[in-house]
């Protein structure tokens, strides 16, 4: 183990350059006291959804569920725990997932990727959902995760 580490201090850091690129976004699983699951209906592909986007360079995971929740649903939340990690194949992008609350604001899209924001029944979420989505809000009731998961956009692998 020592002669590993003493090549890895010796190493160029230009290998860096050479890794391949992963695009990484926080999603937030948010649920009223109702039991009822935060969506949006994404402006692109007119899916249902849990509200997310990619995280910025200079922000926590956390701080990023709570950007990306309020920019698209005008709600403020509290990031209670990290439900899972979720690789889209086809695009290369790893998504954070986190059980959330919400803790202020009032419901409305504040930007143009969220055509309409709503509350579902789990029930309907599901049936209304992408399964590589609806698996998060699934995951977010059980207590034994985190979870990995995999999927090529719609469906897990």
């Amino acid at each position: 183990m020592a002669a590993v580490l003493r090549v890895e201090r010796r190493r160029s850091w230009s290998y860096v350059t050479e890794l391949p690129r992963h695009s990484v976004s926080v999603t937030g699983v948010v649920f009223g006291h109702d039991r009822r699951v935060l969506a949006i209906r994404r402006s692109d592909d007119d899916r249902w959804v849990p509200p997310g986007g990619v995280l910025e360079l200079d922000e926590t995971p956390e701080e990023g569920v709570v950007r990306e929740v309020y920019e698209e649903t005008g709600l403020y939340v509290k990031p209670e725990v990290l439900v899972g990690v979720y690789k889209n194949m086809r695009l290369h992008v790893v998504s954070l997932a986190f059980r959330c609350h919400v803790v202020a604001g009032q419901q409305h899209t504040t930007t143009p990727e969220a055509r309409q924001v709503e509350w579902f029944s789990i029930d309907d979420a599901q049936r209304l959902m992408p399964e590589a989505r609806a698996i998060r809000v699934m995951d977010a009731l059980r207590d034994d995760g985190p979870f990995v998961r995999v999927h090529d956009g719609s469906d897990l692998l």
